[in-house]
């Protein structure tokens, strides 16, 4: 069966604010190298009781990863206003060496040792930039 009216109205409206950040992030000068980042969306469940703690976890791996890893550029993560345990996390890295990178981190594999408990599902969407805009000066 398909997906009810208000799942796809949810994903519809995470897509489009998906859609509104990398375009805020991207301008058309970068849109060449952009060409080469890795940008992927990752759809992330999480166990309701479990949702402070992998937040916690996630906010220090992304930290830690801004700080320490110049390939990775950003990190967004969102959860949906009707259920907070689906989180999506919208990653660009400057390239797919970086990426490689980055997975094999002592941080990275930390993140994912820690949450390995508290999530239930994980899908990884890569996706290309098909536009970009922004006011000046943001």
């Amino acid at each position: 069966m398909g997906k009810s009216q208000p799942e796809n109205s949810a994903a519809w409206r995470v897509s489009i604010i998906i859609i509104f950040i990398v375009s805020s992030f991207l301008n058309t000068k970068s849109m060449a190298q952009a060409n080469q980042q890795i940008v992927r969306l990752a759809k992330i469940k999480v166990v309701p009781s479990q949702l402070e703690k992998y937040k916690a976890a996630l906010q220090e791996q992304m930290a830690t990863a801004i700080r320490l890893e110049p390939g990775v550029l950003t990190y967004y993560a969102m959860a949906n206003k009707n259920d907070p345990a689906n989180i999506t996390i919208l990653e660009i890295y400057a390239d797919s060496t970086a990426y490689q990178q980055h997975i094999n981190t002592p941080h990275f594999k930390k993140y994912k040792e820690t949450v390995k408990e508290m999530v239930t599902s994980l899908e990884l969407v890569d996706v290309n930039l098909i536009g970009a805009a922004r006011k000046p000066g943001i």
